[in-house]
C-alpha cells in the first residue's frame, strides 16, 4: 500500500568552486532543499566529517638507544620529547587495501638509519632527519614527505621502529592496545583527516519561490584525503546508518512530480536558455571567442563542460571565469543536465528555435 505525499524539492547536482578548490580545500554548493533541510543535512554531514572518517597514523615509536620520552639522544640535537612532537605531524596515506585485509590491521615499519660524516659535512654539520628517511612501506604514501622530525651532527647508525594503523577520531595513547616491544615509546594519535568543516544554509530560488534552502558546505582536510573524497566518505557513511530504519517501512511513499510547476520552471529558465551571448555583457575577448565557437545563445553555452571550453582557441580560464560569474548570476551554470526539461545537448537549439516562435505567435501547424 502506497501513501502519496507532495513534492519534495531535491537536489540535483553538486557544485565544487573550482575558483577556491585545492588539495586540501573545497566549497561545495548543493541546492535547493525543502526548506530545513539544509541544516538537517549539514548538521549531519559536519558531524560525521568531524568525527568519523578514517586515516592511518603512528601509533609508537622506538629508536634504538631511547629507553624512554625523557632522555638526549647522543648526536641529536632534540630530545626525545620533541622528537615525538614532531612524528605526531606525520601524514601518511592508505595506499589500495587488499582484499581481505583488516582496515584496523597495525603495520610494523623498520629502518636502519644511517648517517654517514660525508652526509653531514654536505649539509652544513648538521643533517636533517625528515619523514622519508624512515618510512619506505608499499603500504603507505607519505603526504609530507619533508616533515622534519630531528636534526643529527654526528655519524650514527640506529635501528628505528614505528608502528602504524588506520583509526577514528583522536587516540590517546593509553588506549593503544598491542603488545609492545622493549624501549618502544607509545604516543598519542591523530586519525582525524578532517581539520575543519563550516556549513552556511542560504536561501534560494525554486521558480517564483524563495524560500527555499542552499547548503554550502566548507571543508578543509590535512591532506591525507582530499575533501571530495571526504564528503562522498561522510555520505556513504550518513546513507549507511539510515537502511536500518526500511525495517519498520509499512507503507511506500509516492511523491507527486509536480508537472506543473515543472513546466512553470521550464518557461522560466528557457527565457534565461533564449538570451543572446551579446546580451549578457561579456567582454569583447569573451564573445569573440563564443562567436568563432558557434556559439550564438546562453542555453547553447551552458550544455557545454567547462574541459570543452577551455579547448577553444584563444579561449582562457581569465574568460572562464568571467563566464561563469556571469552565468552564476543568472542562477545557471556551465554543464548544466537540462534533462528533466526535455533539454539536451543534441536538441538545444531547435529547442530554443521553437520556444521563440511559439513567443511570437508563429508557431507551425
Amino acid at each position: 500500500m502506497a501513501v502519496k505525499y507532495g513534492k519534495f524539492e531535491m537536489p540535483e547536482k553538486i557544485k565544487v568552486d573550482e575558483s577556491t578548490k585545492t588539495s586540501t580545500y573545497a566549497r561545495f554548493i548543493v541546492e535547493p532543499f525543502e526548506r530545513g533541510f539544509g541544516h538537517t543535512v549539514g548538521n549531519t554531514l559536519r558531524r560525521i566529517l568531524l568525527g568519523a572518517l578514517e586515516a592511518p597514523s603512528i601509533l609508537s615509536v622506538r629508536i634504538e638507544g631511547a629507553a624512554h620520552e625523557y632522555m638526549a639522544v647522543e648526536g641529536v640535537i632534540q630530545d626525545m620529547i620533541h622528537i615525538i612532537l614532531n612524528i605526531k605531524g606525520a601524514l601518511l596515506r592508505n595506499l589500495s587495501a587488499e582484499e581481505g585485509s583488516h582496515p584496523r590491521e597495525i603495520h610494523h615499519l623498520v629502518k636502519q638509519l644511517e648517517i654517514t660524516e660525508d652526509m653531514i659535512e654536505a649539509n652544513g654539520g648538521e643533517y636533517k632527519v625528515v619523514l622519508k628517511d624512515l618510512i619506505d612501506s608499499n603500504e603507505y604514501e607519505i603526504v609530507n614527505p619533508n616533515h622534519h622530525l630531528f636534526t643529527v651532527t654526528k655519524p650514527m647508525s640506529k635501528r628505528v621502529d614505528l608502528r602504524v594503523s588506520n583509526g577514528r577520531g583522536y587516540v590517546p595513547s593509553e588506549r593503544h592496545v598491542f603488545e609492545r616491544m622493549h624501549d618502544e615509546i607509545v604516543i598519542d594519535s591523530s586519525f582525524s583527516p578532517v581539520r575543519l568543516v563550516n556549513y552556511y544554509v542560504e536561501n534560494t530560488r525554486v521558480g517564483q519561490d524563495t524560500d527555499f534552502d542552499r547548503l554550502i558546505l566548507e571543508i578543509t582536510t590535512d591532506g591525507r584525503i582530499s575533501p571530495v573524497e571526504a564528503l562522498a566518505f561522510a555520505a556513504q557513511i550518513a546513507i549507511k546508518h539510515m537502511q536500518v530504519f526500511e525495517e519498520i517501512k509499512t507503507h511506500m511513499i509516492v511523491f507527486d512530480k509536480g508537472e506543473a510547476i515543472i513546466n512553470r520552471d521550464r518557461d522560466e529558465i528557457l527565457q534565461k536558455l533564449s538570451l543572446r551571448i551579446n546580451e549578457i555583457e561579456l567582454s569583447v575577448r569573451s564573445t569573440n571567442c563564443l562567436a568563432n565557437a558557434n556559439i550564438d545563445t546562453i542555453g547553447e553555452l551552458v550544455v557545454m563542460p567547462e574541459s570543452e571550453m577551455l579547448r577553444f582557441r584563444n579561449f582562457g580560464k581569465k574568460s572562464l571565469t568571467e563566464i561563469k560569474h556571469k552565468l552564476d548570476e543568472l542562477g545557471l551554470s556551465l554543464g548544466m543536465d537540462l534533462g528533466k526539461y526535455g533539454i539536451t545537448r543534441e536538441n538545444i537549439k531547435t529547442v530554443i528555435q521553437n520556444y521563440q516562435q511559439e513567443k511570437l505567435g508563429n508557431v507551425e501547424v
